[in-house]
């Protein structure tokens, strides 16, 4: 196994040496130590020699050496439409496979050095066609072409899941990116993540570093209701009240275009009809421009049990606030759609997806990379058995709710039930949480100082190993928009470069 090979020649002084740096990088500050740490780590393990071995199972190296090579051929011969056929032509982050999850799982940092070097030569590419010394190409050429590169490409999309108070996690999470530049622009969440992702889509770029902060956070954002009034029913566990104040008083009365417009941020919030009659929705400036984003946070927290249904709230152009298809109550998106990645590609034309998971039914059944990927015959046992479990847990909880349709609540139950088991709780490059016993004990609790700060570090120590891959699968998309962003305000200088960022 190639996971294995690192090991073999290792003393056991180096085994020494290894364990300490591991142990070091549990405990990191920064995600410059951990780097620091990290290469150390690479290069006592021998992990480093592998990066410089083509051959792998997981990607074609015979077409990214081809293709590197007459890359770095017509850039030196200045042969321009060479070059720019040769561009548009393999214009997408996964070509020949180079972004498989298990060639970012053998090292700490980085890959397969001629992976890094290919994705190194395109960029340099991209950027000398949009340079001065090219010539022969028109601005409106130029600017032709890298419109047609960006729609090709596609962008990324970063998804938060639900999870009560541990979705504060998600703060570590963005905390990790935005100080890399490595957030993008289109995000989405569910639950405890919907309000992640409102509070970043509702604040202007320079302030969401002070956001991460976590003072607005703060908050008795849950307040649990006495046994007498649940037992009189009309509510769930939680007192609705408290959390839609917490809302209102961190959004405002914002809608989702209005939203956009502050953040240039594509948010997301995934809701799900009480009754399941209806899909589930992700509600955003072009599906829902008048909601008020907090009312769509309100029905994403509404979690069946611990909280009641709730229904929405819109904007009208006059700034009177109406209901939102005053017939129908809303629940958390996370039972039926946790992660609407389907759903987002088609608006936003993704090419992969970064999935911060938090939740606590979900996180103990995640598996890694390499356990996914795995092909050993050893991995066939335990990869049958989840997928028989899940086809057959499937298919007695459809049987039974087609034959409890005279008991509403329990049919509402299964559908809820169903829900959870029948969707993806994976994206393309998957950042999780690694919970104890103790997390659980956190869940419902109100945010405090102490427990932001220990779900943040979580969160970020838990981002640093994929930021490499995440830059990788980045960097081609990241030239692009600077590329075109340069050309449009040479275009127009009167104009800001930023208004010419489009998605």
């Amino acid at each position: 196994m190639l996971f294995k090979d690192f090991s073999r020649d290792i003393n056991p002084h180096q085994a020494y040496r290894i364990k300490k740096l591991k142990n070091r990088l549990r405990t990191a500050e920064s995600y410059e130590e951990w780097k620091s740490i990290a290469f150390r780590v690479d290069e006592e393990s021998g992990a480093q020699e592998w990066k410089f071995d083509n051959s792998s199972p997981y990607f074609d190296a015979e077409i990214i050496s081809h293709r590197l090579s007459l890359l770095k051929r017509y850039r030196f011969q200045k042969r321009i439409q060479d070059l720019m056929y040769l561009v548009r032509e393999g214009l997408t982050y996964d070509i020949a496979n180079i972004a498989h999850p298990m060639l970012f799982a053998a090292t700490y940092v980085g890959t397969k050095k001629i992976i890094e070097d290919y994705v190194t030569e395109v960029s340099e590419s991209l950027a000398y066609i949009a340079s001065a010394e090219c010539d022969c190409l028109s601005l409106t050429e130029k600017i032709d072409f890298f419109n047609h590169c960006k729609t090709a490409y596609g962008q990324p999309a970063l998804m938060f899941s639900g999870g009560a108070t541990l979705g504060l996690f998600h703060t570590g999470v963005c905390k990790a990116l935005t100080e890399q530049d490595l957030l993008p622009s289109v995000l989405s969440g569910s639950s405890a993540g919907a309000i992640m992702t409102a509070m970043l889509g509702t604040s202007k770029p320079s302030d969401i570093l002070p956001l991460l902060k976590g003072e607005n956070f703060f908050s008795e954002a849950f307040h649990f209701r006495k046994l007498s009034e649940i037992l009189k029913g009309n509510g769930g566990l939680a007192d609705v009240k408290h959390l839609k104040n917490f809302l209102i008083e961190n959004l405002g009365n914002i809608t989702f275009e209005e939203a956009f417009k502050i953040s240039g941020l594509h948010i997301n919030v995934a809701v799900a009809p009480y009754e399941a009659s209806q899909e589930a929705r992700i509600m955003n400036a072009y599906t829902s421009p008048d909601l008020l984003v907090w009312s769509a946070v309100l029905a994403s927290c509404a979690v069946p049990i611990l909280f009641p249904p709730v229904r929405l709230t819109s904007k009208r152009h006059d700034g009177k606030l109406t209901p939102y298809m005053a017939s129908t109550r809303w629940v958390d998106g996370s039972v039926r759609s946790d992660f609407p990645q389907e759903k987002m590609a088609r608006l936003y034309n993704l090419n992969y997806t970064i999935a911060s998971q938090a939740n606590p039914h979900i996180v103990p059944f995640i598996q890694s990379d390499i356990q996914r990927y795995r092909q050993d015959m050893l991995s066939w046992p335990e990869r049958i058995i989840r997928g028989q479990g899940k086809i057959i847990t499937k298919g007695v909880m459809d049987f039974t709710r087609g034959r409890v349709g005279n008991l509403p609540p329990v049919r509402r139950l299964l559908d809820h039930g169903f829900g959870v088991f029948n969707q993806g709780y994976y994206g393309d490059l998957n950042i999780v949480g690694n919970y104890s016993l103790r997390h659980y004990t956190y869940m419902l609790q109100n945010p405090r100082p102490h427990l932001f700060k220990i779900l943040q570090r979580e969160g970020e120590r838990a981002t640093w190993p994929k930021i490499s891959s995440i830059e990788i699968h980045a960097r081609v998309g990241k030239t692009i928009q600077h590329c075109l962003e340069l050309l449009n305000y040479q275009h127009d200088p009167k104009k800001k470069a930023t208004e010419f960022i489009t998605v």
